[in-house]
């Protein structure tokens, strides 16, 4: 499971698809509707969250905005929609960590994605999360 704090725009559609699903994983782990994933690290900072619950909507509503924009068919229904929440901090070192490994998944299998965000400097966070400065985050499964 992957729940990127960089934004969805980068994501191919393989990896947008694969974003949805994993974040209605997620959904269902912190309601308590399933077994698995149930100590997953990616889910930590939601957990850690004042009302995971509601950060999780509000993680999935902007995946499904970043959908509809590309004329995906999600099912609306799977989130409530928040219109405001206090940001997540993420550290510089996860979000450069993150980006560099979507940048290895692209290559090999979306290159035109890859080739249109291989130079990008400034990256941009998915709407839940704001920028610190800090080290690659504690709970990351770093593949080398």
């Amino acid at each position: 499971m992957r729940l990127w704090s960089i934004h969805p725009k980068y994501l191919d559609s393989q990896g947008l698809v694969a974003l949805w699903r994993e974040s209605l994983l997620a959904k269902k782990v912190l309601e308590g509707n399933t077994k698995g994933y149930t100590n997953h690290p990616q889910l930590e900072r939601f957990k850690m969250s004042t009302d995971p619950l509601l950060y999780i909507n509000y993680y999935l509503q902007h995946i499904y905005n970043e959908a509809l924009q590309r004329g995906f068919n999600f099912d609306k229904s799977k989130f409530i929609y928040i219109d405001k929440i206090n940001l997540i901090d993420v550290t510089s070192g996860q979000i450069n960590y993150e980006f560099k490994h979507l940048l290895q998944k692209l290559e090999k299998r979306s290159n035109n994605y890859y080739m249109a965000i291989k130079n990008t400097i400034d990256i941009e966070l998915h709407p839940i999360f704001k920028l610190v400065n800090g080290e690659i985050a504690s709970w990351e499964v770093i593949n080398v």
